[in-house]
C-alpha cells in the first residue's frame, strides 16, 4: 500500500473513495462533513438518510464506518466515519484508530483501490494534529494487510501545519 500526505481539497480528490469526518447523524454538519455534503449535492444527503433508516437509526457510532455513493464528487463512494470528540471526553486513541481501520475495511468491501482521508478529529473535535497524524499513519499501516485491494491511501489535508504533522508521522513510522 502506498501512503502519501498532501495539502488539498478533499472534495476534489480523484480517488475511488473519500472518507468523511462525519457526525453521528450522517446528515451533514461543518468542516469536512459540510464541505463534502455541499460539493456532493442533495444525492449524498438522501443516501445518508437511507442508511440511517435501514441500519443506523440512532446514528453512526464513534469509530464505525459506512459507505454511500458520492453524488457529484469525483470519487465513486463516500465512507462516513465518526471521530471521537475530545471535548466530550472521547480521548481513547483506539477510538480514533478505529475510524481509519474501519474505513479501510469498508473500502476493501467496496473494492476501492484508492482512498483519501482527512485529519479525522483534528478540527473542532479537539485532537492535536500530531496525535491524529501518529494514530492515523499507524492505523493505516496496520490495516493494510486486511485491505489488500486498497493500493493507495492519500491523507488530503487542509493546512500546512497539519500536513507537516502527517509528513513527520509518515517519515517516523517505517
Amino acid at each position: 500500500m502506498r501512503i502519501t500526505a498532501e495539502r488539498g481539497d478533499l472534495t476534489e480528490a480523484r480517488v475511488d473513495a473519500v472518507v468523511n469526518a462525519a457526525n453521528s447523524t450522517l446528515l451533514g454538519g461543518g468542516g469536512v462533513d459540510g464541505a463534502l455534503h455541499a460539493a456532493a449535492g442533495p444525492e449524498l444527503l438522501e443516501e445518508c438518510r437511507r442508511v440511517r433508516a435501514a441500519r443506523w437509526h440512532d446514528g453512526l457510532p464513534v469509530g464505525e464506518a459506512v459507505a454511500t455513493g458520492a453524488g457529484r464528487l469525483p470519487a465513486r463512494w463516500v465512507i462516513h466515519t465518526v471521530g471521537p470528540n475530545r471535548h466530550r471526553g472521547q480521548t481513547d486513541p483506539a477510538l480514533l484508530a478505529s475510524c481509519f481501520r474501519r474505513s479501510l475495511e469498508v473500502a476493501q468491501d467496496l473494492g476501492a483501490t484508492s482512498v483519501a482521508f482527512p485529519a479525522i478529529s483534528a478540527g473542532v473535535y479537539g485532537w492535536a494534529a500530531a496525535e491524529v497524524a501518529d494514530v492515523a499513519v499507524a492505523a493505516v499501516r496496520q490495516a493494510a494487510e486486511h485491505a489488500p485491494s486498497v493500493e493507495q491511501v492519500h491523507f488530503v489535508l487542509f493546512s500546512d501545519a497539519i500536513l507537516a504533522e502527517f509528513e513527520r508521522a509518515l517519515a517516523a513510522q517505517p
